[in-house]
């Protein structure tokens, strides 16, 4: 996550309040930095100049005072300006003079928030079949759990489809993969998929100048975010949250190859016994 975790205020260990920032990361003039690459074949672009670290009281938005594990470097150009940004850049992706490939601060973002926007619908997705199933708004034969769909075999079958999974999973991949395409057209030249025929619809695909908020009549059908601030929290918010359903991802995949159970059995089974079942006891039962 190129940006941030969360909203603590630690920054290398030290517990920080008001201008603490300044004196702990300090106003100062780096040397050049060595290039934070993936190994000796990766070219990075290193800044021909040294760079001055904003002081505290130059970060910009909610988190101008909410740092999270930080250094110096990173706050050179984590300054705050970007929703959902606390500082934390332990890699240096974000680092501007990092520019190479999919590694650059621009995509890095981009990629973040489109990610955060898919494990909420799949964290949604995962779960949602399973409670509706518990409480008795669908039938019980289907409620099933995310990874017993049919096309990995041995994790589950479900035949209770209109095709068979593997017709639905090719289907899915095809119409998926338009998508993505359109998706990085749009990101590569914003605006250009209202200009190219789409059945009609090409209004709503005009983009609003930012490929990861296009806005418009349909992706932004309520008109959420009049002022700048408001428009600011809403992505805050929908980051945090986007962040937080990607971990609740990892742990609906590491839950199901441990216990065999989809995340709301795995609750119900952990409020029923909070010490037989957890994340230790959990590791216990794969490492034997």
């Amino acid at each position: 996550m190129a940006s941030a975790l969360t909203s603590g205020k630690v920054v290398a260990g030290t517990q920080l309040q008001g201008t603490q920032l300044g004196r702990v990361c300090g106003p100062a003039r780096l040397p050049r930095a060595q290039p934070r690459g993936l190994g000796n074949g990766l070219k990075v672009r290193a800044a021909e100049e040294e760079t001055a670290v904003a002081p505290s009281g130059e970060r910009k938005g909610p988190a101008k005072d909410a740092v999270f594990c930080t250094d110096s470097t990173a706050l050179t150009y984590l300054d705050g300006t970007l929703p959902g940004d606390y500082g934390f850049d332990p890699f240096g992706l974000c680092d501007p003079r990092n520019n190479v490939g999919f590694i650059n601060p621009s995509w890095l973002r981009y990629a973040e928030i489109i990610h955060g926007r898919f494990a909420m619908l799949g964290a949604a997705g995962c779960i949602a079949p399973e409670i509706l199933a518990y409480v008795g708004v669908i039938p019980q034969e289907t409620g099933v759990v995310f990874f017993r769909n049919g096309v990995i075999p041995p994790a589950g079958i479900y035949d209770g489809y209109w095709a068979d999974p593997y017709t639905l999973f090719f289907i899915e991949a095809i119409a998926m993969n338009f998508a993505e395409l359109r998706r990085l057209q749009d990101y590569r030249k914003p605006g250009s998929m209202g200009k190219q025929y789409f059945i009609g619809l090409e209004r709503i695909f005009e983009g609003s100048g930012d490929p990861a908020y296009p806005g418009g009549p349909f992706f932004n059908m309520f008109n959420l975010g009049k002022t700048e601030e408001s428009l600011r929290d809403l992505k805050t918010k929908e980051l945090n949250n986007g962040r937080l359903a990607m971990m609740a991802m990892f742990g609906f995949g590491a839950q199901a190859v441990m216990t065999g159970n989809g995340p709301f059995q795995c609750w119900l089974d952990h409020i029923s016994d909070p010490f037989g079942n957890n994340i230790l006891t959990n590791w216990g039962n794969v490492l034997g």
